[in-house]
């Protein structure tokens, strides 16, 4: 693969949670909650550090099923809070082997007692196996708001 080969992929997803957007902005921006909702079903998150502010950074290590931990370095662009947050990082192998980048957008809107967000992402591909986790964008982000909402829906009960 020639550094002219790189892959990328835009995904826009839209949800209404059933919670406040004060508690759905807690719930992406204090590391103990992000633990509990970020990645795929059946992934954890051993390492979850983040300094949310603009030029903060963030560290996920999300644990596969199998035990494959694949590390999530990052930098926040933009913090507006309750309003929007923007964040760039990297998928990495455990011996540094760049995998993707990507920025992605929150944005957070008062829908009454509920709120709606606004998740885009956007990756480049970098590595011969990028285009596998390209693919699977839609289906991780669309697992992680699930598992979101669940959270969320749970603390605002």
């Amino acid at each position: 693969m020639t550094t002219t080969d790189i892959m990328t992929r835009d995904v826009t997803l839209t949800r209404v949670i059933d919670a406040p957007r004060a508690l759905v902005w807690a719930a992406w921006t204090e590391p103990k909650q992000v633990a509990q909702w970020w990645g795929p079903r059946h992934f954890t998150n051993p390492v979850c550090e983040m300094d949310v502010r603009a030029g903060g950074k963030l560290l996920i290590h999300m644990k596969a099923p199998d035990g494959t931990v694949y590390p999530m370095p990052g930098i926040f662009t933009e913090v507006v809070k309750p309003e929007r947050l923007r964040f760039t990082a990297l998928a990495v192998g455990l011996d540094d082997t760049k995998y993707l980048e990507s920025d992605t957008l929150v944005i957070f809107e008062d829908e009454g007692a509920r709120t709606r967000l606004i998740v885009k992402a956007s990756a480049k591909g970098f590595h011969p196996l990028a285009p596998q986790m390209l693919a699977g964008m839609d289906a991780g982000w669309s697992q992680s708001l699930d598992k979101l909402g669940d959270l969320v829906g749970k603390l605002a009960a």
